[in-house]
């Protein structure tokens, strides 16, 4: 698919992965609507867009309230009729010991990283089910999604747990013209994790990943792992021994108390 004159959906786009890819996508000259939960930030980028030569039209709201991400899908088909392709960008993941952690944090994390998701999927596949030509929904996975990393146990854990729902829910959706990409970036350097502490091997800028993204968004890949680099590594650390593994990845990311 072509990313040139769609309606493109991109949540999470007042900075980092999300505000990269927006920009990229007003340079091939899209409709593109982007939500977060800053409307200040969004009003910039949807400056940045027009500039590029594309259309933007922000829509301020919060991820984790189901009714606003309802609505955002409604103001999108009132004002363009169609969404093409909605790309799910909301997450964090700050460094957390799981032996100091509280139960209000973990659950909080998955969240931000689950529910954020699922409030816009929901309705976007209500609206796509509808339309002739189906649609594209991506959500940006990580890396992380598959094995456990010291300091990211509950964001591995919810990237895993979105994950494993579009794998089904790709398979499910199929007949309805809707396809389902999970995008899983390795370390992008982004404003919120640049002091965080965890060492990032093989890390990319928000531009390099964004342009990982568009090439995904293009040739609809169904589970698109990058940088080459680190995927090698995630898909070699799954069939060694996992007492090597966690060995490895003790000495790679220490554990802080």
């Amino acid at each position: 698919m072509k990313l040139n004159q769609k309606v493109v959906l991109v949540t999470g786009a007042s900075s980092g992965i999300g505000r990269a890819v927006a920009l990229e996508l007003g340079r091939g000259g899209n409709r593109v609507v982007i939500t977060a939960r800053r409307k200040e930030l969004l009003e910039e980028v949807a400056a940045a867009i027009r500039t590029a030569g594309g259309e933007a039209m922000p829509v301020a709201g919060d991820a984790l309230e189901e009714q606003q991400a309802k609505e955002g899908v409604q103001k999108i088909v009132d004002r363009f009729g169609r969404i093409d392709v909605a790309l799910l960008n909301v997450g964090a993941g700050p460094p957390l010991n799981i032996a100091t952690a509280t139960r209000r944090e973990i659950l909080g994390n998955m969240r931000v990283n689950y529910d954020t998701m699922i409030n816009w999927f929901v309705p976007l596949v209500d609206r796509m089910k509808r339309q002739k030509e189906g649609g594209v929904i991506a959500h940006t996975n990580s890396l992380a999604g598959f094995l456990g990393l010291p300091m990211q146990g509950q964001y591995c854990a919810a990237k895993a747990a979105c994950r494993l729902f579009l794998d089904t829910a790709r398979m499910e959706l199929k007949p309805c013209g809707i396809r389902i990409l999970t995008l899983c970036p390795g370390f992008v350097i982004t404003e919120k994790n640049r002091e965080d502490g965890i060492p990032k091997p093989f890390s990319m800028t928000e531009e390099q990943a964004a342009r990982h993204i568009l090439k995904a968004l293009e040739q609809e890949i169904s589970e698109y792992l990058f940088p080459p680099s680190l995927k090698t590594g995630i898909l070699l650390a799954r069939v060694l021994p996992r007492f090597l593994v966690e060995r490895l990845l003790m000495k790679i990311v220490p554990a802080e108390y």
